[in-house]
């Protein structure tokens, strides 16, 4: 089973000609808004990718249809709180080339207690999943909890934070994290990923595909062929059935592929939750 101490947000999306320059009023095409949060995305990937997910999370009052949303795509639901904050949100705009820029609203994501946290990880069992983002607060208590517990802790190093890794890198087995992002993580701590302390190392390329890094080595993977009309949330899907996969026994390599091609059939929608795209669709798209 996978634990997601994850962000929720309402993702208020909108098409614009090209991104917006410094003091520039730009008139949008087209408004939308839907589930989103980077927490939300990667639950709801993971669910998608059959695997049994339980997110750890908080909202406010305008935010319970995202919890019902949730459920509704296979997500259980108990452990997201219902406080006296308003629930995250970004606005999103988008270009005609796919390109996103994003001012996020952190809101409920970051009130969460330990309380909230360990009542959920006190049902977690040995060998589960905790995934976890930079989006929330509570990150380093749920590390320490999950390993007292004997959970496997994969982080997904986004937004970056060079010093949020820092603070939990000893207790991460798997970090995700794109190649701008990992640069950066060398640049603070002055290590290359290999020489991190975590067994699994998973760099994104973009549409170069991605990079393993293990003590076995360095393995690269091309990314499948896409037409990229919207590339928000790609990440987080990769993320979520990269940790499904693994959740549900496959090997690394398997897992990776699997991610791989969630990702690139997530590039040729527009959105970010709502239309993540479920395993059957990558087995009837993939012939496998």
């Amino acid at each position: 089973m996978i634990w997601n101490l994850g962000s929720i947000n309402i993702d208020n999306c909108y098409e614009v000609p090209h991104l917006p320059a410094a003091g520039e009023t730009l008139a949008a095409t087209s408004y939308g808004f839907g589930l989103g949060g980077k927490g939300a995305n990667m639950s709801v990937a993971a669910a998608r990718a059959a695997a049994h997910v339980s997110h750890i999370g908080a909202i406010g009052a305008d935010g319970r249809w995202t919890r019902d949303r949730l459920r509704e795509y296979g997500v259980d639901t108990p452990h997201i709180a219902l406080i006296e904050v308003p629930t995250g949100h970004a606005n999103i705009v988008i270009d005609q080339h796919g390109e996103n820029s994003i001012v996020l609203f952190q809101g409920a994501n970051v009130q969460l207690t330990e309380a909230i946290i360990g009542a959920a990880l006190s049902e977690a069992s040995h060998k589960d999943f905790l995934l976890m983002q930079n989006e929330t607060n509570g990150q380093e208590y749920a590390a320490a909890t999950a390993k007292s517990l004997g959970l496997r802790v994969a982080y997904a190093a986004a937004p970056f934070e060079a010093s949020a890794i820092e603070r939990i890198l000893g207790r991460i087995d798997l970090l995700v994290l794109n190649e701008v992002e990992a640069a950066q993580l060398a640049l603070a701590t002055g290590k290359t990923p290999d020489a991190l302390g975590v067994a699994d190392v998973v760099i994104t390329l973009g549409a170069n595909g991605c990079k393993w890094v293990s003590n076995t080595g360095e393995k690269c993977f091309d990314a499948y062929p896409a037409d990229a009309v919207d590339t928000t949330g790609a990440g987080d899907t990769f993320t979520g059935y990269l940790v499904a996969g693994l959740d549900r026994g496959m090997d690394m390599e398997a897992a990776i592929d699997l991610a791989l091609k969630a990702g690139s059939l997530m590039v040729t929608r527009r959105g970010t939750a709502d239309v993540i795209p479920d395993l059957k669709e990558i087995q009837d798209h993939f012939g496998n």
